[in-house]
């Protein structure tokens, strides 16, 4: 078991839970507690999968494209760039659909892609298998809530970056409900409780979990891209490059000569010289990452690197990591009368002030998904103890999210 960061005790219980029946685990330096095993974990096992360890939201994930922008392609002074900006927040919010349960407003989403007619589709029982299609088609490029959104950055050079957050939405939800049915016993459909439910992949449940858990990847691939490529139409350049990751999903790697199925829960990626895109929060930077090659780190020997990266099951974080939970940050209210049960620790005041001195335009969010509630991505990273590299900090220029009052049953 390896843990990088510093954790609170519920968290790590999580974990050794979650040990006793994985082959490996670990837990990145952005971890918190999640539904039973922690956001932030990485757990490998031996020809089965955790339902739960894959989470609600299979897929979930992040994409960045650099365009062949630079900020001075939207004005020439700081004035007439805020006020393009300001535009493309405005066309952000009303071209792409965010929120729960949202269909998908623009005329050219890709409902057509062929991932609608794969033989996976098989696995879901006939009497849901055509609902539950066409609630995908209508979901697909859509953003959902919590702390999915849509950004624009500029790197250290200027250059303009589009990226995403967001997995397979009310799709890979209703897999994982249905599987986690499954596995106690129950039909699809059911309401279970939330427990670890691990199936064997060579029995036929197994088989047809990892058919659409995989099915549920390429829907949020994509989705993620439709989204960025459509803000990047929106900009008016062109795609450079690239970097597109999943970090709720499982994999069939070989570690140390074992063959086994890794699970991660709100974990990237991250093999040497691997690329990968991990946000901070809608008032900080965002980095695009590098699994750490063989030359000698600055962050101790190459060998230690390498055992480190070993030992994390060849992972790293995917985002900076919450310290706050949604109610201790926004508070209480009571939805029909209003009044105020427990107060947040956060105010408007201070999430807009945090916001205007880093010099975001936002669209939505709410007082849960405010900086304060994150920890630094710098100091995550840090923690992380040299397994990845930043090849470009990102400035966040326009930050995208639902608006305040709206809940996603599909975040991660």
């Amino acid at each position: 078991m390896r843990i990088f960061g510093q954790h609170d005790e519920s968290t790590l219980l999580q974990l050794r839970k979650v040990a006793e029946r994985a082959r490996r685990v670990a837990l990145m330096a952005d971890g918190h507690v999640g539904y039973v095993m922690p956001i932030g974990g990485v757990a490998a096992y031996h020809d089965q999968v955790s339902v739960v360890g894959v989470g609600f939201d299979i897929a979930c994930g992040n994409a960045a494209i650099r365009t062949d922008l630079t900020l001075e392609a939207l004005g020439k002074n700081p004035g007439k760039q805020s006020r393009a900006l300001n535009d493309l927040a405005d066309e952000i919010q009303a071209t792409i659909s965010f929120g729960v349960g949202r269909t998908n407003r623009a005329d050219h989403a890709p409902v057509d892609a062929p991932l609608f007619e794969h033989p996976a589709w098989d696995a879901v029982p006939a009497k849901h298998r055509d609902g539950l299609r066409e609630k995908a088609r209508s979901q697909l490029g859509t953003v959902g809530s919590g702390n999915h959104y849509v950004d624009v950055f500029a790197d250290e050079a200027e250059r303009l970056w589009v990226g995403v957050h967001f997995g397979s939405r009310g799709f890979g939800h209703a897999v994982a409900s249905a599987f986690l049915a499954l596995g106690q016993g129950e039909a699809w459909g059911a309401r279970v409780p939330e427990r670890e439910v691990l199936l064997d992949l060579a029995a036929p449940i197994g088989h047809d979990y990892w058919a659409l858990m995989n099915l549920a990847g390429e829907y949020a691939h994509a989705g993620r891209e439709w989204v960025a490529r459509t803000v990047v139409a929106m900009l008016g350049g062109r795609e450079v490059e690239l970097v597109h990751n999943h970090h709720n999903f499982a994999w069939k790697e070989t570690h140390e000569g074992e063959d086994l199925v890794v699970v991660r829960k709100g974990a990237t990626p991250a093999f040497p010289g691997q690329l990968g895109f991990v946000g901070g929060s809608m008032g900080d930077d965002a980095v695009i990452i590098r699994g750490a090659g063989a030359a000698a780190p600055e962050d101790g020997s190459p060998e230690a690197v390498a055992e480190l990266q070993r030992a994390a099951l060849y992972s790293t974080v995917h985002g900076a990591g919450r310290i706050m939970s949604r109610t201790q940050a926004a508070g209480k209210v009571n939805r029909k009368t209003g009044r105020v049960i427990t107060p947040g620790r956060v105010t408007e005041e201070r999430m807009q002030r945090w916001v205007r001195e880093k010099g975001v335009i936002l669209r939505g969010g709410g007082l849960d998904e405010s900086p304060h509630v994150y920890r630094r991505l710098p100091e995550v990273l840090r923690a992380q103890g040299g397994t990845i590299e930043v090849v470009h900090t990102l400035r966040p220029l326009v930050v995208v999210m639902a608006g305040v009052n709206e809940v996603d049953p599909y975040r991660d």
